[in-house]
């Protein structure tokens, strides 16, 4: 896929993706995440202390892989340097973004202020190399 296509690809409907951090001890850990692009970024949020959390606050390196599981399948996968915020107004405008894909424009600002409260952290992450790959089995 071209930049523009797995930009599009990502981008549709209400797929998930799977974020790919490391524990402390070495191990994977791999968790489904809601996303959002902006501009050249991948953008969601996680709480402070969750796997994920503590795993980028301490080490930005990660990984995200975005799929179709329905024939003739696709994918997606980012590997990219993240950026941890916990700036309320970047925070909120992104649990809103995030609500609108999510749960629908009507529900954007209830779901967004839910969840851009204290202890949610914004994590902004960076493309340093994109594997995509359209209708492997077609």
């Amino acid at each position: 896929m071209s930049e523009e296509e797995w930009r599009a690809f990502v981008a549709e409907g209400t797929r998930t993706g799977k974020v790919a951090t490391t524990r402390p001890d070495g191990r994977p850990h791999v968790a489904p995440v809601w996303f959002v692009l902006d501009g050249a970024d991948l953008v969601f949020t996680t709480g402070r202390n969750t796997a994920k959390g503590r795993a980028l606050t301490a080490d930005p390196r990660v990984a995200i892989c975005v799929d179709d599981e329905r024939p003739p399948f696709s994918f997606v996968l980012i590997e990219g340097t993240a950026t941890v915020s916990e700036e309320p107004a970047a925070l909120l405008d992104a649990a809103i973004k995030l609500g609108a894909r999510y749960m629908g424009a009507d529900r954007a600002e209830e779901f967004g202020r839910r969840n851009a409260v204290p202890g949610e952290l914004l994590i902004r992450v960076h493309p340093d190399k994109v594997i995509a790959q359209a209708e492997l089995s077609g």
